[in-house]
């Protein structure tokens, strides 16, 4: 990966490698001219984001093993698509953002004010 910046303007931190996470299922969040989904947002998971996609049609709960993909569940870290996200946080349902991991690219359609107002806190709770 190369050195990618964060929303605070530091050093991209990993999202998660358990589950591996990431377009390049490298861990982190980053843009990419190939990724059209922007998977740019680190989010800690949540059962109510959870079945807000499933009812949207993107079911991130059920184990898809041919796609090497093994279901998520609440408290995983995962690299969401900036519309999605925007698209739950308009509905009530977004989930926590990790900063530190979340690419500054998002900064483009997120405004701070709104990834501080919905920052994951160390010790919270998913």
């Amino acid at each position: 990966m190369e050195s990618e910046t964060n929303v605070l303007g530091g050093e991209l931190d990993g999202c998660s490698m358990d589950p591996v996470t990431g377009f390049m299922r490298d861990g982190y969040c980053y843009p990419l001219q190939r990724d059209p989904g922007r998977h740019e947002i680190c989010a800690v998971l949540t059962e109510s984001f959870l079945q807000y996609s499933k009812a949207q049609g993107n079911d991130l709960v059920t184990p898809r093993p041919e796609l090497n993909f093994p279901g998520l569940e609440p408290g995983d870290r995962w690299c969401l698509c900036v519309p999605r996200w925007i698209e739950a946080e308009a509905a009530g349902h977004a989930p926590p953002v990790v900063l530190e991991a979340t690419s500054e690219a998002v900064l483009e359609d997120v405004s701070m004010e709104t990834l501080r107002e919905n920052a994951h806190e160390d010790g919270q709770t998913a």
